[in-house]
């Protein structure tokens, strides 16, 4: 389920030249293109089991909004994984911007979009002081998880431990629809779609991701590897600003309080695309696919009567199954690739 695609090498044979071989395609095929399948058979099982309440445009609305905010964080994460870091601070970073933006607007009287860019850039700032700090040689995972106690401390100091009530001028992105679609829908595909072309056909992306998948190479290429996994950070932070943004307009409230939920939801969606936690390997489109995945299957055990809880065991046990599919299954097609060599490099020799 990886968003990375197997480099065909030239093979002879009965195979063909230059084509893998069926089985090799068929196994790259379940990797790359699995949650796709996934999904759809997801669709397909609650839709007879919930007839005729799940398959309805109104119902689609409901899990596509509810999966929203998850994808922006699970955008957050992989962006930093792809840099070649994980950042667990997002939850204090999302609660940090979210309640300085609701404070500028209630208690300064700050028009909304200079509320928006100014929470946004607190994130980004935040992200900043993360990989500034991780670029001094300490742990990534130790340094984001205590800059996710202190902007959780940050954001209760901002709002004096009390949540911010009546954001009606958030309602454009939070609760109001456009043409029957949740207008935060609109926010995910645009970012979604923004850094899909920033990482695949910018300089400044596709750097960032060979970072993520070899600093050593990448230092000895003569490029500067310290800032682009410095932007990394900065565009993690500022994408988990959005997210807790988008979360407040939705439910039209900024709490201090952190929320942890949101990494394993991210996770768990990262874990389906089957991006690298080592970085520099997956796809953004999956990602979003992942999200989607998780808001299915919480949306179609409701309409079940299914008790909560089994959302939960489900998306865990989901998360451990992508993993280990994904590591077999790139090793099977790493084992087949090799075998194929060097039966090409016999052959030659003969």
């Amino acid at each position: 389920m990886s968003g990375k695609q197997v480099a065909a090498p030239a093979v002879s044979g009965r195979s063909g030249e230059g084509k893998l071989p069926r089985d090799v395609q068929a196994l790259a095929f379940l990797r790359d293109q699995g949650i796709v399948v996934l999904w759809f058979v997801l669709l397909l099982g609650f839709s007879v089991w919930n007839a005729p309440y799940f398959a309805t445009l109104d119902n689609a609305m409901l899990i596509v909004s509810a999966s929203s905010v998850t994808a922006v964080f699970a955008a957050a994460m992989t962006v930093g994984l792809f840099a070649g870091a994980i950042d667990l601070s997002l939850p204090g970073v999302a609660a940090l911007a979210s309640c300085v933006t609701a404070a500028l607007m209630q208690n300064f009287g700050m028009s909304v979009p200079v509320s928006l860019v100014l929470g946004v850039m607190v994130g980004a700032f935040c992200g900043y002081v993360n990989g500034w700090i991780v670029l001094q040689g300490l742990n990534p995972l130790v340094v984001t998880i205590g800059t996710l106690s202190v902007t959780g401390g940050l954001a209760t100091k901002v709002v004096n431990g009390y949540s911010i009530y009546g954001l009606f001028q958030l309602e454009f992105m939070g609760s109001a629809r456009y043409f029957g679609i949740p207008s935060h829908a609109y926010i995910v595909v645009f970012l979604f779609a923004l850094l899909t072309v920033f990482l695949r056909y910018t300089r400044a992306g596709i750097r960032m991701r060979a970072v993520g998948g070899n600093a050593e190479a990448v230092r000895r290429a003569g490029l500067p590897e310290r800032r682009y996994r410095l932007l990394g950070f900065i565009l993690s932070g500022a994408l988990a600003a959005i997210g807790g943004i988008m979360n407040m307009a939705v439910i039209g409230e900024a709490s201090p309080s952190a929320n942890p939920g949101v990494i394993f939801l991210a996770l768990t969606a990262i874990a389906l695309a089957g991006v690298s936690l080592q970085g520099g390997r997956g796809s953004l489109p999956r990602v979003l696919i992942g999200a989607l995945i998780l808001g299915t299957i919480s949306d179609g055990l409701t309409i079940a009567g299914i008790e909560p809880y089994w959302a939960t065991i489900s998306t865990g046990l989901l998360m451990i199954v992508a993993l280990l599919l994904d590591k077999h299954l790139t090793e099977a097609i790493s084992f087949k690739l090799v075998r194929i060599s060097t039966i090409n490099v016999h052959d030659g020799i003969k």
